[in-house]
């Protein structure tokens, strides 16, 4: 696949977020079963749902793939029918509601809360332990493809290659720690009934409308100096972790599998400002000393399982220069990669 040099429309975007790599294509047509995405209606969810109706197209087979949230945005539920998923409302807390879906052979279960944790953390710990605790007792007998976070880990020196997916976690912050709560039910659900569960442990995702490099960017745009507290990071273009999360149905075990994933470079905040700086025409302003500390992870694994990720992160950075400067749509959901400390 020749990417383009510049994407200048949200279709030609979700388009190309959409696209299956060869090796999910080929997946489609070893692996039993339909595919149910659960909190399909997130900012991933719904190109998640897409690429997979894609890949079985391509692949030549018969699938269904099923796309449940509560759908507070009937846009979103409109988008996925037409892309020919077929949508279930459902409230992921009410165990009833869980009880009552089709039991489908393949998970991947997106749900959970970030944002906005301080002040409600019972809300977080409700969504991040006792959802995942329906959702394992109900599909017991598939796989399932549970989605983590690299904070789970213990914050990284840069002098280092990251965390490693045999790195006992150190969760910082009731965030991450509910994450870390997260994993615990699906390993116990795991273990007792024998599922099996593959924990998709992701830093971080971009989409051009959202993402580190998004917010880097948009500060560059805006005139506000970049925050430079947390000088280092990894991304993953959102098709590829997609792309990663369907494909992570075959390496489901029991007791749960651990994969890490995002890009395999890890990337400095400062070269990356300026290079966007460069592209847009704007100077760039830092704030704050470089730090050499943060979520930093390592996916050799995914690397050697999967290949390298389809886009690079130089693509990366000119994409979202260009995109921003053109006056490209952003979805309003920051990353806070500037936090350390579980704050989030």
């Amino acid at each position: 696949m020749i990417y383009p040099e510049a994407i200048t429309s949200t279709a030609e975007l979700e388009e190309l977020l959409a696209l299956p790599p060869a090796g999910l294509v080929d997946m489609m047509r070893r692996i039993d079963g339909d595919i149910m995405i659960l909190g399909v209606a997130g900012k991933m969810g719904v190109s998640m749902a897409h690429q997979a109706v894609e890949a079985i197209r391509a692949a030549g087979v018969e699938k269904k793939v099923y796309g449940v949230a509560r759908f507070s945005n009937p846009a979103d539920r409109e988008k996925l029918e037409s892309y020919g998923v077929e949508t279930i409302a459902c409230d992921l807390m009410d165990r009833q509601a869980v009880a009552a879906l089709p039991r489908v052979r393949n998970i991947i279960f997106m749900a959970g809360r970030k944002f906005g944790t301080g002040g409600s953390e019972e809300q977080t710990w409700a969504m991040n332990i006792l959802v995942p605790a329906n959702v394992a007792e109900h599909f017991s007998a598939s796989r399932i493809v549970a989605f983590s976070t690299g904070c789970v880990y213990p914050i990284a020196d840069i002098k280092s290659c990251g965390c490693n997916e045999s790195v006992t976690p150190e969760p910082v912050g009731e965030y991450s720690q509910s994450c870390l709560g997260r994993e615990r039910i699906f390993q116990y659900y795991s273990n007792k009934n024998g599922t099996p569960v593959l924990l998709f442990r992701l830093n971080y995702s971009v989409d051009l409308r959202y993402g580190v490099l998004h917010d880097i960017a948009m500060n560059i745009k805006e005139g506000r100096p970049v925050d430079n507290t947390v000088g280092y990071f990894n991304v993953i273009w959102q098709g590829d972790a997609t792309a990663a999360a369907l494909r992570s149905l075959e390496l489901c075990e029991s007791p749960c599998a651990v994969l890490n994933v995002t890009g395999p470079e890890t990337a400095s905040v400062e070269k990356c400002a300026l290079a966007m700086g460069k592209i847009m025409g704007k100077e760039v302003a830092f704030k704050g000393e470089t730090g050499t500390r943060g979520y930093l992870n390592d996916a050799s694994r995914m690397c050697r399982l999967f290949g390298y990720p389809r886009v690079s992160l130089e693509q990366l950075v000119i994409w979202q220069a260009q995109w921003l400067a053109s006056g490209g749509v952003s979805i309003g959901k920051p990353t806070h990669f500037e936090v350390n400390d579980g704050k989030f």
